[in-house]
């Protein structure tokens, strides 16, 4: 059996196992979890190597590129300005950020923004691969675009655009730039290793993510959908993150750097009702919000079927979970995250080989799994 590191509460061993399992059978080649109960990690896990040719193992604090699950970082940074009376989910983005009101977006919604139903999805204007180093071109852009669709009808994955359209919000209303703030508000007074923009003195810990085989498109595919449209402007590698103006660039919908502990630990803020460690960084009001279901049905850019609450995907056919105040997120290729405020619990999964798709796989799925299996013990 792989050599897992790392420790488990009784009846959470189970997690070790499945990642052990994963490591084993060579779906991963370097991975970690971690699952807190009532903000306190009951399992933080890791193994397996960083990199294949000179065997470098996966350490403690080992962090990596882990996509989309940086969402959920960026959706708690607004909601702590949601909290505070500084942002309401049901303004127009134009009232905190006039420009955006162009291209006739009087009446995009904060809330539309944080679940995929702004009409955003992608960018109008060709955008290199590098332009996503370019604060003010990516949200300049799209604060003159016009909407694909009608806001708020339906959901259309915005995988890169949701957090350069979350982080403007947050810089128009706090003077910062929303790595600053969510390391300020969230990342430092948690202990969280986790990096929206990535310092230099964290280089050496950084893993590179194997990446996955391309995505075929098939040929009768309209090149003018809005999945095409979403997913070619610009073309995105997966070893492009490899690269350090990626790691420095503020990426809140895909450019997070952390691992599994880190991930779980930011989360259980919400997991909690707002309140960890003796310091309250929500009210019970505003995690409640989160459950506020926006859009049930196929996503125009994912093709599969979605529930979008506040910021975080609802439990569903594409993701049945156990309890219903329950959210959850995962970032291309596999890394997942589960905020379970009924069991007062977060489960998160991060690995370096990408798996195909982006709506998870088995290997995630897994380690879910066990931790049910271990709050069930405590029950």
């Amino acid at each position: 059996m792989a050599d897992v590191q790392g420790t488990c509460a009784p009846g959470f061993e189970g997690v070790r196992d499945a990642i052990a399992s994963t490591l084993d059978s060579g779906l991963d080649v370097g991975a970690c979890a971690a699952v807190t109960v009532d903000g306190e990690l009951v399992a933080d896990v890791w193994g397996g190597l960083t990199d294949q040719e000179t065997g470098a193992t996966w350490g403690r604090d080992t962090i990596i590129n882990v996509w989309s699950t940086t969402k959920t970082m960026a959706a708690l940074s607004v909601l702590l300005l949601v909290d505070r009376g500084d942002v309401d989910v049901d303004a127009p983005v134009a009232t905190y950020w006039p420009e955006f009101k162009a291209g006739g977006k009087e009446q995009v919604l904060v809330r539309h923004v944080m679940s995929h139903t702004a009409g955003l999805s992608g960018w109008q204007d060709p955008m290199a691969p590098t332009d996503l180093y370019d604060w003010e071109k990516a949200t300049s852009l799209l604060a003159v675009q016009a909407p694909w669709w009608e806001p708020g009808t339906a959901s259309g994955y915005h995988a890169i655009t949701q957090g350069y359209l979350e982080g403007e919000i947050v810089r128009r209303v706090t003077g910062q730039t929303i790595g600053t703030f969510f390391r300020t508000e969230l990342a430092e007074p948690l202990g969280a290793d986790f990096h929206i923009g990535l310092a230099a003195e964290h280089d050496s810990r950084v893993a590179r993510v194997i990446p996955p085989p391309p995505l075929t498109i098939p040929g009768e595919v309209d090149p003018q959908s809005v999945a095409i449209r979403t997913l070619s402007n610009p073309p995105l590698d997966a070893s492009q993150s490899w690269e350090i103006p990626w790691r420095r660039a503020e990426i809140p919908a895909a450019g997070g750097t952390g691992n599994a502990r880190s991930v779980a630990t930011v989360q259980s803020v919400l997991a909690c009702g707002g309140e960890v460690g003796g310091r309250r960084y929500l009210s019970p009001a505003t995690c409640e919000l989160v459950f506020r279901e926006q859009c049930n049905g196929t996503d125009l850019v994912l093709g599969a079927p979605l529930r979008h609450g506040i910021g975080y995907g609802l439990p569903g056919e594409l993701l049945p979970l156990p309890n219903a105040r329950t959210c959850f997120w995962g970032g291309w290729g596999g890394s997942l995250i589960i905020v379970d405020l009924d069991a007062r619990m977060t489960i998160a999964y991060v690995m370096n080989r990408m798996g195909e798709g982006t709506v998870g796989d088995d290997r995630g799925a897994s380690v879910v799994l066990a931790a049910y299996q271990g709050i069930a013990t405590r029950s």
